[in-house]
């Protein structure tokens, strides 16, 4: 069960990652895509930010901003904090999820911190980047009409220094 409970992420990551469901949001790597973006100025969205730590890891894990505004097409940058308060070093990976979850498609992360293993040392404190956008075709789909407030959500599990986790099918 506990070898199951830490497939999970990365099981998570990867059904999400290919079906775009959950709310998941999707990592654009493609920099001219970004470039040739043009903001849709008149439609303003507010993005909220909430950070969760499992029972499993002992941090201080928290959005540096509440909230910040953006509009469909243009980059934005936001911060979290994790703070590892314990004496020991503990690694930690993360998951996130956007609500509401059908506008998870046009959400896209140019950099973050999730799905990848994070280790503090005793009472270390860091910062952790997510710079992202909205996608502006978000403000052409009918059914994003009366979304103006979209949320971004981590959460933090701990990982165990070494464990390698088979994909399902590969050896």
């Amino acid at each position: 069960m506990v070898g199951l409970s830490y497939a999970a992420v990365p099981l998570y990551r990867l059904y999400c990652q290919a079906t775009g469901l959950g709310g998941t949001a999707g990592t654009e790597r493609d920099a001219e895509r970004i470039e040739r973006m043009e903001p849709v100025r008149d439609r303003r969205i507010r993005v909220t930010f909430n950070a969760d730590t499992h029972a499993s890891i002992q941090w201080n894990f928290k959005p540096q901003q509440s909230e910040i505004y953006v509009v469909p097409g243009e980059t934005a940058l936001a911060f979290y904090k994790a703070k590892n308060p314990t004496d020991k070093p503990i690694i930690g990976i993360s998951t996130y999820n956007v609500v509401p979850f059908e506008a998870g498609q046009y959400f896209n992360k140019i950099q973050c911190f999730c799905f990848e293993e994070q280790r503090l040392n005793p009472q270390e404190e860091v910062d952790m980047p997510v710079f992202f956008y909205i996608d502006p075709e978000f403000a052409e789909d009918p059914k994003m009409a009366k979304v103006d407030l979209i949320t971004l959500s981590y959460t933090f599990f701990e990982a165990k220094e070494g464990q390698k986790l088979p994909l399902p099918g590969y050896q």
